[in-house]
């Protein structure tokens, strides 16, 4: 008699954790940048930054669905599958897969740029006096504009995911809450949540790294 069958999670939980923390810190960061609460606007947009890096090394080393190599594809690929429209991919199919890329460099730049914003007055970014103050101020204009651009992309990514969701019938949205769904099982074994740890502490070092070297200490944010 053969065991139960074992079924793999399709997206692991370093990618949901990822998602989801990064779904609230959007409007928290967006939140916080209005009211003027310019440090913990700061230290969302480092969370941000860990998780974006952590998740981009995922991609080389996680599980078989977060990899690169498993939805990344070229031209090729992409023009077959808009000519045969209905195909189903397990994780994100090939416009899907290029979508997530671009959605990650996007959040990489807005936090990058914000390390080196100011607002003129009382806040100023880790290494905003680690340029030049033309350079300075066109990262800042760029940080206000690509947080637009984020938002229509996002906004672009939740219709895409509402149409394949309840257009195409596609289980989207239980994957990411609970790792599978029915038919959308993983290939392979979630990798240990430890090598993620391991990952996100090694650019949460990195990032402290970087703000300890800063011309400007932390503890004068405050």
């Amino acid at each position: 008699m053969s065991g139960p069958e074992v079924r793999h999670p399709l997206w692991d939980l370093p990618v949901r954790i990822t998602h989801w923390v990064i779904t609230l810190c959007l409007p928290a960061a967006w939140w916080t940048a209005e009211e003027g609460m310019l440090e913990l606007h700061a230290w969302i947009g480092y969370t941000v930054l860990s998780l974006v890096l952590a998740r981009l090394a995922w991609g080389v080393c996680g599980s078989p669905q977060a990899r690169f190599a498993d939805f990344l594809r070229g031209p090729r690929a992409i023009l077959a599958y808009l000519r045969e429209g209905h195909r189903e991919t397990l994780g994100h199919n090939p416009l899907g897969g290029w979508s997530a890329m671009a959605l990650w460099a996007l959040l990489l730049a807005q936090a990058v740029s914000g390390l080196y914003n100011s607002d003129g007055i009382l806040f100023d970014g880790p290494l905003y006096a680690a340029v030049d103050g033309a350079v300075a101020d066109k990262l800042g204009a760029f940080h206000e504009t690509a947080f637009n651009v984020l938002l229509a992309f996002v906004g672009l990514h939740i219709a895409t995911v509402a149409f394949y969701q309840w257009g195409r019938k596609q289980q989207l949205l239980v994957p990411m809450f609970r790792g599978s769904a029915a038919g959308r099982e993983g290939t392979g074994p979630a990798v240990p949540v430890a090598r993620w740890l391991f990952l996100l502490d090694l650019v949460a070092l990195a990032l402290l790294a970087i703000l300890a070297a800063a011309p400007e200490p932390v503890s004068s944010w405050w």
